[in-house]
């Protein structure tokens, strides 16, 4: 790739975690040096560590961190950095920011602040659509937001509709109504979390189409009027409307509408002479049809698909054409080879709403023979600050078969301990039928249940294996730490070994183990839950491997203590056992009908106060975690006996919120 006359010596990332590293990785290739940004949770990350340079911005949330773009460029003259380039989310469609950056001097490494205010700006992007001649979805600005506005509005877009951030993106500051009744509850919502997250709470309605594929064009122009087509991704499959699975291509596009959709996305980028890496958003609708939903004006998230399948370089590509640079050959002459999937592995329950989880991730360990970008590493604090994402795998086949399935057996073998994370819903997605048939569109989390679609894949004989391993493991560890006798086989007492019991607390319930090993190591009687196993036999143990046969089928069992969990993984799947104290405490540590805090996060809102009735399903508390709001409600009729939180307290996982008494108790 030739060099353009404004040549590039150090990049200053305006982000953090993967994508930060992401760039990082692209800058070392091309010989070019790099500067970081950092809050003060993100003072041990590893995109801190690997930048040549760093400088502390303090603070914890985004407001006090990476959306001070003053302090920002100040880092970066600190740093003798050249150029900014802004990632995605955060200030990346900052059109202000932009302009800030540029004329401080500094390169900017994106559209020109004109295209972003264009393009970013959801509403404008909308109206220039509109005037283009290419099709959108039916809406409307908000701008009055009187409760007669409101509904007028609402009318006139037609229910079930789509309250959006006009800044928006990630899925924040977005509802889906499909009544009139939700409206003024929706249209709060998403302008507390469009402000929270962009610092702009401009909204606007759209027509919500049912059943439709979420299909995107990635878009790539440089300062000389070229702007190319570099195909589409489909990001259909998706929670809270954040992007789960993205593929290339997609699955179902023929020939003539993918041409028709690239040339219209091409036409956006040349109306306003887009310079740099972007995206054209649509709908494809059951019958073929597509219509328009936003620009992002910036690299993607799921970028790395269309770097497989068309063996670019997006980030080189990005830096090259900020250096004033034609867009080369290998660009204006791309093509699609294999197919390429992309999960995104988050630190968040779905069992329980997707609720984002915090804390320390133990252990990260993903197979070879893929494409993982993360930012974070075994031993990593994930902070309730900033969103949950823990690494994107990608995988690249000759056909979509075989890289949904190498996916998902990377993702059932990958070692992930600590936290609890959304797994086991990717490989559930990966391997059903409607997904590897090609008919997965924006809805198909709402048709299939993600908690009995990330439910483990181990069976009741699968948790009693691995509870057997974690139980031996453990003996085989308390034996290596005695002081006295530590080559006798674990669990051994006297000529017969007595027996045995260990209780484990995991997902799907306790399991309680029961085990005798005699003189030679070899298990005498073994039981879970009073199930035996016919000829069981031990041919070896360690503290970190059990080899053991049980029921004529002999498997090896990787074993990991951590903190306060055994962590065991096999072929059947993967395990967390907590152990249980044979004689627990009989403290109760909450009082009853205590709310308790489901993630750690900010109190928004406190819509009770102490000594109201309150009725089952009534919400009484908002928490903020990860720019995304999440509702305690009451589960049950009762009164509110004591609230313990205010407005502005930030809380712990597990910290009592209020608590809830029946019918006739007081304050």
């Amino acid at each position: 790739m030739s060099v353009g006359a404004n040549a590039i010596d150090r990049v200053l990332v305006a982000n953090r975690g993967e994508i930060a590293r992401r760039v990082f990785r692209t800058c070392r290739e091309l010989g070019i040096a790099t500067a970081a940004v950092f809050s003060d949770p993100d003072a041990s990350a590893p995109f801190v560590r690997e930048a040549d340079r760093a400088v502390a911005l303090g603070g914890a949330t985004p407001e006090e961190s990476y959306l001070r773009g003053g302090a920002i460029i100040a880092a970066a003259k600190r740093m003798d950095a050249d150029a900014i380039h802004p990632g995605y989310g955060f200030l990346a469609e900052s059109a202000n920011f932009a302009r800030q950056v540029i004329d401080a001097g500094l390169t900017w490494i994106g559209p020109s602040p004109e295209a972003i205010a264009a393009m970013g700006s959801k509403v404008e992007a909308r109206a220039r659509m509109e005037a283009a001649g290419v099709p959108v979805v039916p809406g409307c600005t908000l701008d009055d937001h009187s409760p007669d506005g409101l509904r007028g509005a609402a009318e006139a877009v037609g229910y079930p509709l789509m309250v959006k951030a006009s800044a928006g993106g990630g899925g924040r500051g977005m509802r889906v109504v499909r009544g009139a009744d939700d409206l003024e509850g929706a249209v709060e919502g998403a302008r507390r979390e469009a402000s929270a997250a962009f610092a702009d709470d401009t909204l606007f309605l759209e027509r919500h189409v049912d059943s439709a594929r979420h299909v995107e064009i990635q878009i790539l122009g440089d300062a000389h009027g070229t702007v190319v087509s570099l195909f589409e991704r489909d990001c259909s499959v998706q929670r809270r409307h954040q992007k789960v699975i993205e593929e290339a291509p997609c699955p179902v596009l023929d020939a003539d509408t993918r041409a028709r959709m690239g040339d219209a996305a091409v036409a956006a980028g040349q109306a306003i002479g887009y310079v740099g890496a972007g995206t054209v958003e649509f709908l494809l609708t059951p019958a073929g049809e597509f219509l328009f939903l936003e620009v992002n004006a910036r690299l993607q998230v799921e970028h790395p698909v269309t770097e497989a399948v068309t063996g670019l370089d997006l980030v080189a590509l990005q830096l090259l054409v900020a250096e004033g640079a034609p867009l080369p050959r290998e660009a204006l002459e791309a093509t699609v080879v294999g197919h390429a999937i992309e999960a995104r592995l988050y630190a968040e329950d779905p069992e329980h709403g997707f609720l984002p989880v915090s804390g320390t991730l133990e252990r990260l360990a993903i197979g070879e023979g893929v494409r993982v970008d993360s930012g974070v590493e075994s031993g990593s604090e994930v902070s309730p600050f900033y969103d949950p994402l823990l690494a994107k795998v990608v995988v690249h086949a000759p056909t979509r078969l075989e890289a949904a399935r190498k996916l998902s057996r990377v993702l059932e073998r990958a070692e992930i301990d600590g936290l609890v994370t959304n797994r086991d819903l990717l490989v559930g997605v990966l391997r059903h039928p409607e997904f590897l048939e090609g008919r997965a569109d924006t809805r198909f989390l709402e048709r299939h249940d993600p908690a009995e679609l990330g439910a483990p894949a181990l069976d009741a004989d699968g948790r009693g294996a691995h509870a057997v391993a974690g139980a031996l493991a453990l003996q085989a560890g308390r034996r290596c730490d005695a002081r006295v006798l530590s080559t006798f086989p674990s669990g051994w007492r006297g000529e017969r070994g007595s027996l045995q019991r260990v209780t484990f607390e995991a997902r799907g319930g306790a399991l309680e183990v029961a085990y005798r090993l005699d003189r030679a190591g070899a298990i005498d009687v073994l039981a879970v839950d009073g199930r035996a196993y016919t000829a069981p036999r031990l041919y070896g143990c360690t503290p970190t491997e059990v080899d053991l046969e049980l029921d004529g089928v002999r498997r090896r069992y990787g074993v990991r203590t951590g903190v306060g969990a055994v962590f065991v993984r096999s072929e059947l799947g993967q395990s967390a056992l907590v152990e249980q104290p044979r004689f627990p405490s009989a403290v109760t540590t909450a009082a009853p009908g205590s709310l308790t805090a489901p993630m750690p996060g900010t109190v928004q809102r406190v819509l009770v106060s102490a000594g109201e009735a309150v009725s089952r399903g009534d919400v009484l508390l908002v928490l903020e975690a990860m720019k995304m709001e999440h509702e305690v409600s009451a589960p049950g009729d009762g009164t509110v006996i004591d609230l313990q939180v205010c407005e502005g307290d930030r809380v712990s996982s597990g910290e009592v919120l209020a608590v809830i008494g029946t019918a006739g108790e007081t304050a």
